[in-house]
């Protein structure tokens, strides 16, 4: 297994995997398939691009198959900047229970580690996912919330629980 960040050159492999994962796991992200569907290849190599306060991580099957993604994100505001976020989690099902998840979540925390100032990093996760919250509590992330009603998908709210890792 090869986890790296990506890139614009992975533009095409990682729009096909964001869209399996809306497709599969609608009420898990706050965009839908419909939406990033119509999407440029410029829009979504923008989104790729790195910078030290902003990168997409991929692990890849054989070097040549994208099988799961992440996307950290720190806060640009005066008074947020000792904040990250990571967005966006998925892993195909046939490479999930093989610790993919708890390998990529912690590439993510190394390298946000090394942003300057940073103390925290938060996520949200659908308060039903069991599996998730497992994987993050298992690394270190705590509740300290839940967001009622957080995300609606045809005619469904979903609760979602607020989590933080202090570094």
């Amino acid at each position: 297994m090869n986890i790296r960040i990506l890139n614009e050159s992975d533009t095409q492999v990682y729009q096909e995997l964001r869209l399996k994962a809306l497709k599969v796991n609608p009420e898990a992200f706050g965009s839908t398939y419909e939406r990033e569907a119509k999407f440029s290849v410029e829009t979504v190599a923008e989104r790729l691009k790195p910078n030290e306060d902003k990168f997409v991580l991929g692990a890849f099957e054989n070097d040549t198959s994208l099988v799961a993604i992440a996307t950290f994100m720190r806060e640009s505001g005066i008074k947020t900047a000792h904040k990250g976020n990571i967005y966006g989690l998925f892993v195909t099902a046939e490479m999930r229970g093989k610790g993919l998840g708890k390998a990529l979540m912690n590439e993510i925390i190394s390298r946000a580690r090394t942003c300057s100032g940073l103390e925290q990093i938060n996520l949200t996760v659908v308060s039903d996912n069991e599996a998730a919250k497992n994987l993050y509590k298992s690394i270190g992330f705590q509740l300290y919330g839940v967001e009622r009603n957080a995300l609606k998908f045809n005619g469904i709210y979903y609760n979602e629980d607020l989590m933080v890792l202090t570094l």
